[in-house]
């Protein structure tokens, strides 16, 4: 234990020759100096093993993470809970699961009485109906006579053929969320059956409604079931001809426009019937489903 102050004094004594020899030295031999008159050291236990390097090491402060990293989180944040893109009037709180948020906007949109001439000829409002985590959503236009009746969108035989249609793609009608622009059912006059196309102006003020139900839901794609739908959604008075087959937007969520069930009841023709079935086609791949040969295949003509 005594063979470390011999040591720093041989130091010492190297440095001292080579400064007298005009050597410039780094470091100050008058340091080295008081060092080497410290002879009392304290007694160090000799460890049977080299002790790691961290053990001895000066303390070292954390490595701080790349800058980058935060930013890699925030996008991973952004992903899995999208930007709301509504930012009208609400009727349900922000907080709160979809299914809470819907239930609360629901009596608001029962008691509305925004279009006077509709209150009166209305039996009830029609919210929609379905899954609150669905990732596929079925817009229609307006509720129709039996849906007026029942309280719920597509439930006559043109909701008949939409169940169909949404089995065939492998879903469960209970699995989409189904809703119209309009809540109510348009007007007729007294004693006259059958539907009217509902307004632009009746769309419009009630579209507000199906906006927050849509930012609620959060759905990964929407099919726009007739032209009219897609004018209330869009403002769009195209043709189904130039709409249907390909992709549009609507506030950042994907849009597709098909006809609606009831053209399909009036044109029964293979050739109409393949044309709704490519666009759901075309619904599956987008959101990565399985698709079977035999699903591909239906309505081909033979």
């Amino acid at each position: 234990m005594s063979e470390f102050p011999n040591a720093l004094d041989l130091v010492y004594s190297t440095l001292r020759e080579l400064r007298e020899q005009g050597v410039e030295l780094r470091a100050s031999a008058d340091a080295l100096e008081r060092l080497a008159n410290t002879r009392t050291v304290a007694p160090v236990s000799t460890p049977t093993a080299a002790p790691p390097a961290a053990a001895v090491a000066a303390p070292v402060a954390p490595t701080p993470k790349p800058a980058s990293e935060p930013v890699k989180a925030a996008a991973r944040v952004s992903e899995t809970a999208p930007v709301s893109h509504y930012d009208g009037p609400r009727m349900a709180p922000l907080e709160g699961s979809k299914a809470e948020r819907l239930a609360a906007m629901r009596g608001p949109v029962l008691a509305c009485t925004k279009c006077p001439h509709l209150v009166k000829s209305r039996t009830q409002v029609v919210f929609g109906v379905g899954n609150p985590e669905a990732e596929l959503m079925f817009v229609g236009e307006a509720p129709g006579e039996d849906e007026d009746r029942q309280g719920e969108p597509f439930v006559g035989k043109a909701g008949q053929l939409l169940t169909k249609i949404i089995e065939t793609m492998g879903f469960a009608r209970g699995d989409v969320y189904i809703a119209n622009v309009l809540k109510c059912r348009p007007d007729m006059p007294p004693g006259m059956p059958g539907n009217r196309k509902p307004k632009v102006e009746e769309m419009q003020t009630c579209l507000p409604y199906l906006r927050e139900q849509i930012d609620i839901i959060r759905p990964r794609l929407l099919v726009a079931l007739g032209a009219t739908a897609m004018e209330g959604l869009t403002g769009s008075t195209d043709s189904m001809s130039r709409l249907r087959g390909r992709w549009h937007d609507f506030h950042g969520t994907p849009l597709m426009a098909t006809y609606h069930p009831a053209y399909l009841l009036r044109n029964q023709s293979l050739s109409e019937k393949r044309k709704v079935w490519e666009d759901m086609l075309m619904v599956l791949e987008r959101l990565g489903k399985m698709i079977s040969e035999k699903q591909r295949n239906y309505f081909l003509s033979k």
